[in-house]
């Protein structure tokens, strides 16, 4: 795996990311640090990756256990250290999965599974940081609610 990062210039601290799967990222840093608020912060990038890892995790082994899954959002809650180097303490995962008849066990085991096997970003994460999750399950086998 490879990745290029370019800084914009003295202006600022914006900073371009080019994958080697040839996809480009940006960030920026706040005004305060420098930068012109044009972009995600480097950590902020670190945590969507995270959650964007383990929610592919969760996709995946749903499918491949045949479940009708349909959806799969990840909120995500993280608690930084106060000094230098501002390591995240904490982070909480809040799944929201949808799917028809989708049995809560089999939500439940897909993310544990990630965390505990498969997502590579939690496993490095979870050195420094405590790493919890819930889960909601969005059932579209279910009818609607009555409207009044």
């Amino acid at each position: 795996m490879e990745c290029t990062i370019d800084w914009g210039g003295p202006q600022g601290m914006l900073f371009v990311a080019r994958t080697g799967s040839g996809h480009i990222a940006a960030m920026d840093g706040a005004p305060d640090g420098g930068g012109n608020n044009l972009a995600p912060r480097p950590m902020e990038m670190l945590l969507a990756g995270t959650g964007g890892c383990s929610a592919y995790d969760v996709v995946l082994i749903l499918k491949r256990g045949r479940h009708a899954v349909t959806g799969c959002s990840v909120s995500l809650k993280a608690e930084r250290a106060e000094v230098d180097p501002k390591v995240f303490t904490s982070i909480h995962f809040t799944f929201t999965v949808t799917g028809k008849n989708l049995p809560r066990a089999a939500v439940e085991r897909a993310i544990a599974l990630s965390h505990e096997k498969y997502c590579s970003a939690s496993a490095m994460l979870a050195h420094t940081a405590k790493i919890t999750w819930s889960a909601q399950i969005a059932d579209e086998g279910s009818p609607a609610p009555a409207q009044p």
